[in-house]
């Protein structure tokens, strides 16, 4: 999934008490007879081979529309066959398969039409009577992407994920059943893939035509497309690694341009990765890039490639364009991190099978950390854009914090499936998926008492080799437990690592600003921002555009000057600002961001309160926000007479 992003400011299983449990399987038991459990006729998955290869034709061609038009023979037995929708979607760690886009399904056998029924309590399973006599069907049926923004399709570039346009047999894990893939694009497109054509290329393409060699159903689930009328390969192939590709679909030629300098970079991206992990996973990668003020779904993981999407302008604007340069350092740690080593729970049979997440702390918050220190490594930032980003990751634990007094770090885990990313109206309070960068400054805690212990002899560095970096070359998951995460730090450097983990993520109040200090920094403020967070108010193409005044009066606004989050107990909370309020004039005078600064600025060490007029829900009020404490915004400073850790953590390495 797509790291966390900076600017802005589950629980593990616990067991019923015996009593508790004892009577839900009473109930449950008296009521077997009033109506069948849920998804009662889905067989369960089972590690046998599905019999013959699944082909699927998906037709991308209707740019216009933004239609999806997929064609499925399957070979079957005579009886009841169960069509799976994929529900649990990896790297979303939720049951957000799209179902309600799957329209006009239609089966068939020898032409002749073949009644489905959808499940009556699971709509992501749909059941077929297979005649006797019938060795083969076919299953048409369209995927309707969004056409109201964040598109799937343009009429110049498209995203094909697999898992919304296709239907799999239940009863077998994905990884037996064996499909033979192909995609019709628009004239003239070009695509990148970790799937390989069939045969030579000239025998893989038809016209617009592509087929691909059959994969098992979770490698073809694992494998978008990313397709453009403006594409470019960039090879960043490191010095004796397997083969690196950078595949770059544009709004327009001239976003494609590239100067020396940054394909360099891109270069020592995956050449630093390497270098951290000392292995790799794959075959061959490829990053999937868009460059689109249109094409949305972008950021999620994959173990030979990853989906990934900026501004039209990434490489155009450079010198402003650094927030979201982590965004493929992190989506390409997902293949050590996440694909490879997964944890035990978020590891299913198929798509259709319940996730857990309860450490998606390590399984994303780790891949934030490396997302950061490899981005820096590379030469993507400098360093002090490193610590800028960094500082305000660390104040948000600092000044945005008050829902982890109620919270606990693990807990947030649920939120994928609790929020299904929805906006939040206090998100300061209700916090939301804090695992990324709640995680990411836990595994700089981490690494700061790793040095610290062995006199800056072992970092995370060796943790990233030892746990992620085994079995060079395998493409086998390997799953692990909170306890295999322990066992991997105490191999190197001794230490109660249990609790030292525990505090941060199963604990009220974790002291996560830990680590910054413990690298030889320390977090401070002052009346001007860094030049990587000048960049998120002055760019709309930014990640998150967003007028930022969590660190000062607590709001933070969009560009019409609606009130986007209100800091939980803050200046602007207390004086009775709502989000959702668009923000209208401040003293007297027409809101804008300027007029707002100058405001704060106004009132630093006065009494007189800052005056807001507010709309509101069809009326209009003013409040009055007693603050008097300036601008601030965050920075990072040394801490004399202390190792300087942060900056050995973000040196590359040879």
């Amino acid at each position: 999934m797509s790291r966390a992003l900076p600017a802005v400011p589950s629980a593990a299983p616990r067991r019923l008490p015996r009593l508790v449990l004892a009577l839900s399987l009473a109930l449950a038991a008296g009521s077997a007879g009033a109506q069948p459990a849920a998804g009662a006729r889905v067989p369960p998955p089972q590690d046998t081979p599905y019999p013959g290869t699944v082909a699927v034709h998906v037709d991308a061609s209707d740019t216009r529309q933004g239609i999806f038009r997929v064609h499925e023979t399957l070979p079957v037995q005579a009886g009841v066959l169960t069509l799976l929708y994929p529900k649990w979607i990896p790297g979303d760690h939720s049951p957000s398969g799209p179902v309600a886009m799957l329209a006009g399904l239609k089966v068939s056998a020898g032409g002749k039409p073949l009644k489905w029924t959808r499940d009556e309590y699971d709509v992501y399973a749909f059941h077929v009577d297979v005649p006797e006599g019938v060795s083969s069907i076919d299953a048409d049926f369209q995927y309707l992407s969004d056409r109201s923004g964040g598109y799937e399709m343009t009429d110049r570039m498209l995203d094909l994920e697999w898992n919304k346009v296709a239907l799999y047999p239940a009863g077998h894990f994905s990884r037996r059943i064996i499909f033979a893939p192909s995609v019709t694009l628009p004239h003239g497109w070009q695509f990148g893939s970790a799937l390989e054509p069939a045969g030579q290329t000239q025998a893989s393409r038809s016209g617009d035509t592509t087929r691909f060699k059959p994969v098992p159903f979770n490698t073809l689930v694992d494998s978008p497309i990313y397709a453009g009328q403006y594409f470019k390969r960039v090879d960043l192939t490191p010095s004796g690694g397997a083969p690196v590709h950078l595949d770059v679909v544009a709004d327009e030629p001239k976003y494609l341009e590239m100067t020396p300098e940054q394909v360099q970079a891109h270069r020592n991206l995956a050449a630093q990765a390497v270098k951290a992990f000392g292995s790799h996973h794959y075959d061959h990668y490829d990053f999937l890039f868009s460059l689109s003020e249109q094409l949305g779904g972008n950021g999620l993981e994959h173990h030979q490639s990853s989906e990934n999407g900026l501004g039209a302008d990434y490489f155009t604007a450079w010198k402003d364009s650094a927030p979201g340069r982590d965004l493929l350092a992190h989506e390409y740690t997902h293949s050590w991190d996440g694909k490879f080593r997964r944890p035990a729970d978020l590891w299913t049979p198929n798509f259709n099978v319940p996730m857990g997440d309860s450490l998606l702390w390590v399984y994303e918050g780790q891949t934030q950390y490396w997302g950061f220190v490899l981005t820096a490594r590379a030469g993507l930032w400098t360093p002090a854009q490193f610590r800028d980003a960094l500082a305000m990751v660390a104040a948000n634990y600092q000044r945005n914090r008050e829902g982890l007094q109620w919270r606990t770090l693990e807990d947030t885990t649920n939120d994928p499936t609790a929020a299904h990313r929805e906006s939040l109206p206090y998100r300061s309070w209700q916090m939301s998926e804090e695992y990324y960068s709640g995680g990411q400054m836990l595994w700089l805690a981490v690494d700061a008492k790793l040095r610290a212990l062995t006199h800056d002899g072992k970092s995370l560095d060796d943790f990233a080799r030892a746990f992620f970096g085994v079995d060079d070359g395998s493409f086998v998951t390997k799953t692990y437990t909170f306890d295999d995460v322990v066992a991997a730090l105490d191999g190197v450097a001794k230490y109660d690592w249990a609790d030292f983990l525990r505090a941060r993520v199963d604990a009220l109040d974790p002291p996560l600003l830990d680590g910054v200090q413990g690298t030889g920094w320390k977090l401070v403020y002052t009346d001007q921002p860094s030049d990587y967070e000048r960049q998120y108010d002055s760019r709309p193409q930014s990640p998150r555009h967003l007028f930022n005044f969590a660190w000062s009066i607590g709001l933070t606004l969009d560009d019409h000057g609606q009130v986007n989050d209100v800091r939980w107990d803050g200046p602007a909370f207390k004086a009775g600002v709502s989000t959702g309020a668009t923000l209208v004039a401040v003293n007297g005078d027409d809101y804008s961001r300027d007029v707002l600064k100058q405001a704060i600025t106004a009132a630093k060490g006065g009494t007189a309160p800052i005056q807001l007029l507010l709309k509101f829900q069809g009326g209009y009020r003013t409040v009055s926000v007693d603050y008097h404490g300036g601008l601030q915004y965050p920075h990072l400073v040394r801490v004399q007479g202390t190792p300087d850790y942060l900056s050995e953590i973000i040196a590359a390495r040879k």
